[in-house]
């Protein structure tokens, strides 16, 4: 999944851990490497400098209330697929003819396809947003180095399970990760155990823009639209999609 053979073990970096803790026992080599401490305000930005030659990308763990890092996971990077393998559309079709007609209704029975890409962008570049949402954060999260080629696969990488009620394989939400890191400039900027956060350098600007968007998010993580009233796409689209730099996504 790296361009690069893994740095991690070469690399001079502040105390912390080099991961190889997975479920199924030992990696055979780093999964990851995430400091002791919070996330201070510049990390995300500096380890991205550091690593990103390296084939190395930053994102933030974040170890919920009882601050359980990774190694509490259960990390499956053995049942990890590789998400160039996957076609986007396919694998939200799937999820949408799966749950939609149940859960939202039978009138969304036909899968409505993949959004466009919106027009406008933010003013910073994808990276400069990414790395002030990571700074908004710093202090609650630890910060990570993992061996990945872009921010859509670092969940792969890791052989994240936080998805695993909804999908066995986390590469397959990479493949949209990819499409949405090509659409919308998105970055992953925060794991949780089940939760993630990302930065989007392209948000939609209409409410049809947002409204098709939400289909997508509903296939990517139908907890998102089912967790809160009142249930439906377009008060989530209103709500989470319109103009927002940040996306959070939580598995039930």
């Amino acid at each position: 999944m790296a361009t690069l053979p893994n740095q991690l073990p070469r690399l001079e970096l502040p105390a912390g851990t080099l991961l190889t803790t997975t479920a199924d026992g030992p990696w055979h080599e780093p999964l990851l490497w995430y400091a002791d401490e919070p996330a201070q305000p510049g990390d995300w930005a500096r380890l991205r400098a550091t690593g990103r030659p390296l084939g190395l990308l930053p994102v933030l763990l974040d170890g919920g209330p009882r601050d359980e890092g990774p190694q509490h996971w259960e990390l499956s990077p053995a049942d990890t697929s590789y998400p160039g393998d996957h076609d986007a559309e396919d694998v939200l079709a799937e999820a949408w003819e799966a749950y939609a007609c149940d859960e939202l209704g039978s009138e969304h029975a036909e899968w409505p396809g993949l959004a466009p890409a919106p027009a406008g962008s933010t003013p910073e570049t994808p990276d400069e947003l990414a790395a002030g949402i990571a700074d908004m954060i710093a202090g609650i999260a630890r910060p990570a180095l993992v061996p990945a080629r872009r921010s859509a696969d670092i969940p792969a990488a890791i052989g994240w399970s936080g998805p695993l009620n909804h999908e066995n394989d986390v590469a397959r939400l990479c493949a949209v990760l990819r499409s949405w890191e090509d659409r919308y400039d998105i970055r992953v900027v925060a794991l949780g155990f089940d939760t993630m956060k990302v930065s989007v350098g392209r948000p939609p600007t209409t409410g049809p823009e947002a409204y098709a968007l939400a289909a997508e998010h509903f296939a990517f993580c139908p907890d998102n639209i089912d967790r809160e009233p009142p249930h439906g796409l377009r008060v989530y689209a209103e709500t989470h999609l319109l103009g927002q730099e940040v996306w959070t996504f939580w598995w039930d």
